[in-house]
């Protein structure tokens, strides 16, 4: 056998090795246990680092364990002083990030199907873009108030950018050949819209979703810390105020639960939609 052929071989070897399925089950729960196992060690330390070390009375004061954490935690659903805040805040979340969807995606389509209304938004797009988000909190707080809707107008700006621009790239990207397939059978504008640009730019679309969610959740977390009366991050911050660091930590964790939560259901629809989108064949 040639060098070429022995070559080929150990690699035909390999590829059948990896296409077939691992009988090791600690291959298939690998990523799984090890990334549990992480996060357990470091409450672990995080538990004991303050019993082992000793600390000065100012440090104390300003560190809580994850025990004194879970304790305030449950304590605050259980007396149902958490669900006001909790609510003013996922309202702001929901109404914001909603909007943004309704606007992002219609208007990500149309630039990315019209060059002309592209070159006319461009500019003002990557502006907005890169502007930091905090920068627009005083003059929302001028226009609406210290309510809902300034933390709603926050909420929208944050999160429609990645979707929108998201949404032109996948739009851009989409099939130049099947779009004429299409065109060529008579469909207008709308038709290869919904045939051909939408369900070719879904990949692009739930990445935007997904870092929308993070963005928005930031900017309730923003809008609240600055310029708000209610909500879990003025709990948050009265508790700083007020040296209550357990509190502050249970706040945190309820903003990323809602996170991961909302990122989940997102993973969960963009893998139902990929069984609807039609699948190439393998050569």
């Amino acid at each position: 056998m040639s060098d070429i052929e022995a070559l080929q071989s150990g690699v035909a070897a390999a590829d059948r090795e990896a296409a077939a399925p691992a009988k090791n089950p600690w291959r298939r729960y690998e990523p799984t246990i090890l990334g549990a196992g992480t996060i357990l060690l470091l409450l672990v330390v995080w538990e004991a680092l303050p019993r082992i070390v000793t600390l000065s009375a100012g440090t104390k004061l300003f560190f809580a364990t994850p025990s004194q954490v879970v304790g305030t935690l449950w304590n605050m659903f259980a007396t149902g002083s958490i669900w006001s805040p909790l609510g003013v805040s996922a309202g702001a979340f929901a109404l914001g990030l909603g909007i943004a969807v309704v606007v992002a995606l219609p208007l990500g389509v149309l630039l990315g199907r019209s060059a002309t209304l592209s070159a006319l938004l461009d500019p003002f797009i990557t502006a907005f873009n890169a502007t930091p988000r905090l920068v627009f909190l005083p003059l929302v707080m001028l226009w609406f108030g210290l309510g809902l809707w300034s933390k709603v107008v926050i909420v929208f700006i944050g999160a429609l950018f990645p979707l929108l621009i998201n949404t032109y790239e996948g739009v851009r990207n989409a099939d130049k050949l099947l779009i004429n397939v299409v065109r060529s059978f008579g469909a207008n504008e709308w038709a290869v819209a919904r045939l051909v640009v939408v369900p070719n730019a879904l990949p692009y679309i739930m990445v935007g979703l997904r870092l929308a969610i993070g963005r928005a959740i930031l900017g309730v977390v923003v809008a609240e810390f600055f310029g708000s009366t209610e909500g879990l991050g003025v709990v948050m911050v009265r508790a700083a105020s007020s040296y209550h660091v357990d509190v502050v930590f249970a706040g945190l964790i309820v903003f990323a639960a809602m996170s991961l939560v909302m990122t989940a259901l997102v993973k969960l629809v963009e893998d139902r939609l990929q069984r609807w989108r039609p699948q190439h064949a393998n050569g």
